[in-house]
């Protein structure tokens, strides 16, 4: 049985494949004006949308706009820890999977799921963290009702597991390599389905919400959470969103392994 040491490995191995990524990044410090240029315009664009919309009615699906602003955060805090880690390093395994220079990472005497999940970071990514964290304190404030401790806990839950959702959908992607090689156009196609979670999933028809359910997570990655925070979240629908998350992992791990029986490497 494992001591307690070899439990936290993983957690010390990801930590530091996370500082050596964000050291280097930090480098480039030009990064970061642009990348909060990006994210300003980003920003005011979602809320010249949401202003365009409320002229003309007074709530979306149920939705009130101080509600939908909250919407707006979560989907700038899932997209920030996206494009920190789970982006880049999934670009990165698909690199190296076309040019059979992932034999690296295999021979390293750790898990090499772990290592191709953290290896990659791009810590100026983390501006859109801040940027949803500031709209977020914006909208919980202005909410009529006050924000109570589960509400705040079912958020924090509802935030992680959405997160852990969106790296298995990158890893379904990006393993998606092993079989087709040149798969770099899922990161186009990526942003613009992402860009669909900026309104919550009631305001799609129900084939669609469907799929921004259970095949792009963007109802659990960024709806859900929202939820917590505008007192829409019970506990059936955190749970479901827990059963699915550790369905994802195990499906993905496994998925994981039988792509990995598939590479040649550099050497074949």
């Amino acid at each position: 049985m494992p001591g307690p040491g070899e439990l936290g490995r993983p957690f010390r191995l990801a930590w530091l494949s996370l500082r050596i990524g964000a050291l280097a990044e930090l480098q480039y410090r030009v990064n970061f004006f642009l990348q909060l240029l990006q994210s300003l315009i980003a920003l005011g664009t979602a809320l010249a949308v949401l202003a365009l919309v409320f002229s003309h009615t007074p709530e979306l699906a149920g939705w009130s706009p101080d509600e939908l602003l909250a919407v707006v955060g979560v989907h700038f805090l899932i997209g920030g820890v996206s494009g920190t880690v789970i982006q880049p390093s999934m670009l990165r395994m698909i690199e190296d999977i076309r040019r059979g220079t992932l034999d690296y990472v295999l021979a390293k005497p750790e898990d090499a799921q772990l290592l191709v999940s953290v290896r990659e970071v791009r810590i100026w990514q983390a501006v859109d963290l801040l940027v949803g964290a500031v709209v977020l304190g914006v909208a919980v404030a202005r909410l009529e009702g006050t924000v109570g401790v589960w509400d705040a806990l079912g958020f924090a839950v509802a935030l992680l597991l959405g997160a852990v959702m969106l790296y298995c959908f990158w890893l379904v992607l990006a393993v998606g390599a092993f079989w087709f090689v040149r798969i770099e156009f899922i990161v186009e196609l990526f942003e613009g389905v992402y860009q669909a979670g900026r309104w919550p999933v009631s305001v799609y028809p129900d084939w669609l919400r469907l799929g921004f359910t259970f095949l792009v997570p963007l109802a659990f990655a960024v709806t859900v959470p929202a939820e917590g925070l505008t007192g829409r979240l019970d506990a059936a629908t955190l749970a479901a969103a827990a059963a699915f998350t550790a369905f994802l992992v195990a499906a993905t791990r496994l998925l994981w392994r039988a792509a990995l029986r598939r590479y040649s490497g550099a050497s074949a």
